[in-house]
């Protein structure tokens, strides 16, 4: 789930409870007040860590990039291309057994971690 969605999630009954048991309407406005400023920096954590985790996430994708081994350097576009394969056999029918949801949604990490990367990496003058 994701963490904006779920910080929402946690605060709507509590905007509920403070509504009904806060009887003052200028308390209410004050805990209400005070319930927003606690979400919006809760809101700005949670946006800075997914930052630094793509960051961290792009600077390890670069040093994989320029690293010595072959290997290092070329594994996720192999794993891509051994991904790009199975998709394209299985759209044909080729293979002696579907995919699974989990190989899909593996699938879908995999092209996300892949392109995002790619992307991080250019955002910030690595590529």
């Amino acid at each position: 789930m994701n963490p904006l969605a779920l910080l929402e999630t946690l605060t709507g009954p509590v905007a509920g409870l403070i509504g009904k048991f806060v009887t003052r309407e200028e308390d209410r406005q004050l805990a209400q007040a005070e319930l927003e400023r606690v979400k919006n920096a809760l809101s700005v954590k949670i946006l800075e860590f997914q930052a630094d985790t793509a960051k961290l996430n792009a600077q390890n994708i670069s040093a994989e990039a320029q690293g010595n081994s072959w290997l290092q350097r070329n594994w996720r576009p192999l794993t891509m291309l051994v991904f790009l394969f199975l998709v394209v056999a299985d759209s044909f029918g080729w293979l002696t057994f579907r995919l699974s949801a989990q190989a899909w949604e593996l699938l879908q990490i995999g092209l996300g971690g892949y392109v995002g990367g790619g992307s991080l990496e250019k955002l910030w003058g690595r590529a």
